[in-house]
């Protein structure tokens, strides 16, 4: 008679191994480190959006405003008005120019050519035996004074008709003539020269012609 013998003890068994409670915490601890890194990624990330979407609207905004800028500037009712204001300016300008050009043309604020002419004048119109010391011309040539020597009173009269013949002395004349001996005669006759001296004014003195 055969006997069997159960050899089987389940503490032969392979036993499972499970992890332990500080295995799960470090898991745990590394699930949310990396949740808090991924969750502050994501919310940079969010920030940065949110910055370029305003400085999207911003420049939108203002390529808005610069295109109705444009708009008003250059449509035709402005352009029209522009250019009316342009046409206004310019004829003020125009007609401001021709007032003074009259004003100075009229004499009404002097003489606008210089003397230059003057003194051309009396060049041409030069006398042998005369000759001019001095001249004094106020204004456009209304009040003149005219100083000189001649070696003859004879040759006045002559010289002041030759000089109305220039254009610049036309409408002018001399209303008073004054002549006299030189200093040097008078303090001693002896040492008379042959001359006189003589003086032409245009505005009359007390004194009248000598």
């Amino acid at each position: 008679m055969s006997q069997q013998i159960n050899l089987f003890n389940p503490i032969f068994l392979k036993q499972k191994k499970y992890f332990s409670v500080a295995t799960m915490m470090q898991a745990l601890g590394m699930i949310l480190l990396g949740s808090m890194l991924f969750y502050g990624y994501a919310w940079y990330q969010v920030q940065q959006l949110a910055k370029q979407t305003q400085e999207m609207t911003k420049r939108y905004e203002s390529e808005q405003k610069r295109l109705v800028n444009y708009a008003n500037e250059f449509s035709p009712q402005r352009s029209t008005q522009m250019l009316n204001e342009e046409l206004q300016a310019l004829e003020a300008q125009a007609a401001a120019q021709t007032s003074l050009l009259d004003t100075l043309r009229s004499g009404a604020i002097g003489n606008t050519q210089g003397y230059s002419e003057y003194m051309r004048a009396f060049a041409r119109q030069s006398v042998n035996g005369l000759w001019l010391t001095g001249f004094d011309i106020n204004g456009d040539g209304a009040q003149m004074v005219l100083q000189g020597a001649a070696t003859g009173p004879q040759l006045l009269p002559a010289y002041i008709q030759r000089l109305s013949q220039e254009s610049v002395m036309r409408g002018k004349s001399f209303a008073t003539l004054r002549m006299s001996q030189p200093k040097s005669v008078t303090d001693n006759p002896s040492a008379a020269r042959g001359y006189v001296e003589f003086s032409l004014q245009s505005t009359p003195t007390d004194g009248g012609t000598k």
